[in-house]
């Protein structure tokens, strides 16, 4: 049995358990083999029923005494109980709507049972066991010892039981033996103290003790780890070796003039990362480089100082968006500020008319633009430079990897690669999601930012809180209002944007011209409210997520989002970053539920205006799921590691990798293994 086979190849898998596997992500052998138990279940030792303590899980040993079956006072649920008894004492053990065991729990069988000792239901005080995880039947002289040990609980379905889980894993490990191959060197398993590959799949699955178990995990969360770093360093290193690259020419007069042109001075921080950046587009070698830097910093000045280097070597540049609204603004900022200085810029978009579209095209094929600005409209077939030599995406993380390589190729010579994210990812992501990118990182806000205010409120503040936006409207300002759903939907009792307006619009804000944007607006609707709110025509504007990136009207100063327990810590510091950016004191009033989870978890919010400690506390509390789910090359998830707990391992795999990098005999060893794994794990996924 290959571990690239379909799990339909597994003993016992027919159409119906196949889709009840499809339920849980598993599709090959290798997805059940790398499907690890979410818990696992003591069932070492046998625990006599007088020593029995209610709340404590417990394994006993016992015959069965009697069974009965009643009907609950709900219509249709039913309750089996089994008498049990031992040499020290009597139990109840309860199932709850499972009436087909009742043929199975025969009187004067031997029982192996492991659940939660309680008080029986019907009282006298004695103990039942509930939460029944596994049973066996035991014959009369079997020995119990062969069923003792740790049991695997898996995330289940239905469709699938534990039981069934377990005897599926026993079979693929038994039938794959011989394809679990070692994939780590020698020299890194014997340095960092590794079990093998086979042992390590046996002991996750199903240990004997917890040694074995830690081991395994250890083992093979390592393993994860180390493939990973390996994989993004080689990417890395045969860009640099491989590929052509431009060497861009020292700093001249026009990037000097548009320096100065800025209504700035960089910051010590952006000086450090123009100088990366300055030392990177002159090297021969292709530019991989992400800039990291909280709302606010200033990662734009240095993306048009880059994008001014090229056009003065005589290439084109590009800049990808996310959104039409972000490359709009971005098209505009950039206009702006280099058209005087004979730089041409040019807009591509979907919403741009066949006619449009062509010209923009044509002009340039023949580099009679320098600097084209757009969102995915870019990377179409029908998009052709004269001389690619920069591509600078926002918002990294919002393309994928394949999307970044489609610019890519737009040039004969690999271009220069600038990614720049305002994402605050925590310090100790970096390594395994930009693993392959060199980082830099502005660290501190440009003088004269706003400080922003940010107060914490239930909902019984709302009329307060609504009475002082209208007075700061009226003194001349603007404000957003952000909400967690568009429509009203019938599963979440939340306040959508469409009603909030609609409240606001025609009750305290009668007057006032408000503004409502959506993600399922048309463009041309979105981009209308937008104009309308930075020249502002709009004074309030109600909004989902979609001004959570890049939005700038200097004149909005308040912020208040409904429901913040809806959203994490990082997205509410970037909507937060919509406002602060003008001369006026700046307000982000979150208002959320009243329970002290909500309220605990949003304090830190209101504490810190520290992006990256946020990142860290959101990735602390809602684990890094979110992360990897928007940010990771094409990787996958995690399935054993953890990024947090496994920092540690993280870094000595990180270290491994770095070391094999420069080891031919072990990176001729890895490779391989590298491209095994793409293709037991990701070859049934569509972008890698």
């Amino acid at each position: 049995m290959k571990l690239s086979d379909s799990i339909n190849k597994v003993r016992g898998v027919g159409v119906k358990k196949a889709a009840a596997f499809a339920r849980l992500g598993i599709q090959t052998v290798y997805d059940l083999l790398t499907y690890y138990p979410r818990a696992y279940e003591d069932q070492s030792r046998v625990t006599p029923i007088a020593q029995l303590r209610a709340g404590e899980r417990a394994t006993v040993l016992a015959v069965i005494q009697r069974v009965t079956e009643r009907q609950a006072r709900r219509r249709g649920f039913t309750v089996l109980t089994a008498l049990l008894g031992d040499e020290t004492g009597y139990a109840q053990a309860v199932w709850f709507n499972q009436r087909f065991l009742k043929t199975k729990l025969r009187e004067g069988r031997r029982i192996l049972l492991t659940g939660k000792a309680d008080y029986a239901y019907n009282g006298g005080g004695q103990l039942a066991l509930t939460n029944i995880t596994s049973f066996e039947l035991l014959g009369a002289e079997e020995d119990a010892g062969e069923h003792l040990g740790i049991l695997p609980v898996y995330a289940a379905t239905e469709g699938l039981t534990q039981k069934q889980l377990r005897a599926m894993m026993e079979y693929v490990l038994l039938q794959t033996v011989d394809e679990l191959e070692e994939n780590l060197p020698q020299r890194v398993r014997e340095e960092y103290r590794l079990i093998g590959r086979r042992s390590a799949f046996r002991h996750i699955h199903f240990p004997k003790e917890e040694e074995e178990l830690r081991t395994a995990r250890r083992r093979l969360a390592f393993e994860e780890l180390y493939l990973i770093q390996c994989g993004l360093l080689a990417l890395k290193k045969r860009t640099a070796e491989e590929q052509e690259g431009i060497a861009h020419s020292p700093n001249g007069a026009l990037v000097e003039r548009v320096r100065a042109a800025l209504p700035f001075t960089l910051t010590a921080d952006q000086g450090q990362v123009w100088g990366e950046i300055t030392h990177d587009m002159e090297s021969p070698l292709p530019m991989r480089r992400l800039v990291q830097g909280d709302v606010g910093s200033g990662k734009t000045a240095i993306a048009l100082l880059a994008l001014v280097k090229t056009v003065e070597s005589g290439h084109q540049g590009a800049m990808m968006a996310p959104t039409e609204i972000l490359a709009r603004q971005h098209y505009d900022y950039l206009r702006e500020l280099l058209t005087p200085l004979g730089v041409r810029v040019g807009f591509l978009s979907g919403r741009l008319t066949k006619k449009e579209r062509t010209a923009m095209d044509a002009a340039l094929a023949v580099h009679e633009v320098d600097i084209a600005v757009g969102t995915h409209a870019l990377i179409q077939d029908h998009v052709a430079f004269a001389a690619l030599g920069l591509v600078v995406t926002d918002e990294q993380h919002r393309f994928g990897v394949a999307q970044r390589a489609e610019l890519e190729k737009k040039s004969e010579r690999t271009p220069d690669v600038l990614v720049m994210t305002a994402t605050p990812i925590p310090r100790t992501m970096t390594l395994t999601v930009y693993g392959d990118l060199d980082v830099s990182r502005i660290e501190h806000l440009p003088p004269g930012r706003q400080p922003i205010r940010t107060f914490l409120r239930d909902e019984t503040a709302r009329a307060k809180i609504y009475a002082f936006v209208r007075r700061e409207i009226e003194s001349g300002r603007q404000a957003y209002v952000v909400c967690p759903l568009i429509e009203a939907s019938e599963e979440m009792d939340l306040p959508s944007a469409e009603a909030v307006y609609e409240e606001l619009a025609h009750g305290i804000f009668r007057g006032i011209p408000c503004g409502l944007l959506h993600g399922r607006m048309k463009s041309a609707e979105k981009e209308a409210v937008m104009d309308d709110f930075y020249a502002n025509r709009v004074k309030l504007l109600v909004s989902t997520t979609v001004i959570e990136v890049g939005v700038n009207v200097p004149n909005a100063s308040i912020l208040v989002v409904e429901h913040a327990e809806r959203f994490g810590l990082s997205q509410l510091h970037q909507l937060r970053g919509r406002v602060g950016r003008g001369a006026h004191a700046s307000y982000c009033i979150l208002i959320a539920g009243r329970s002290a989870a909500s309220q605990e978890r949003l304090q830190v919010i209101e504490q810190t205006s520290d992006g990256f400690r946020l990142a860290e506390e959101d990735l602390r509390l809602r684990g890094p799921g979110q992360f990897f789910g928007a940010m990771q090359h094409g990787l996958g998830d995690l399935k054993i590691a953890d990024v947090l707990a496994d920092m540690d391992l993280l870094l000595l795999a990180r270290r491994a990798a770095l070391a094999t990098m420069d080891d031919p005999a072990a990176l001729s060893f890895v490779l391989p293994t590298l491209m095994r794994q793409y293709r037991e794990r990701f070859a049934h996924m569509r972008e890698v």
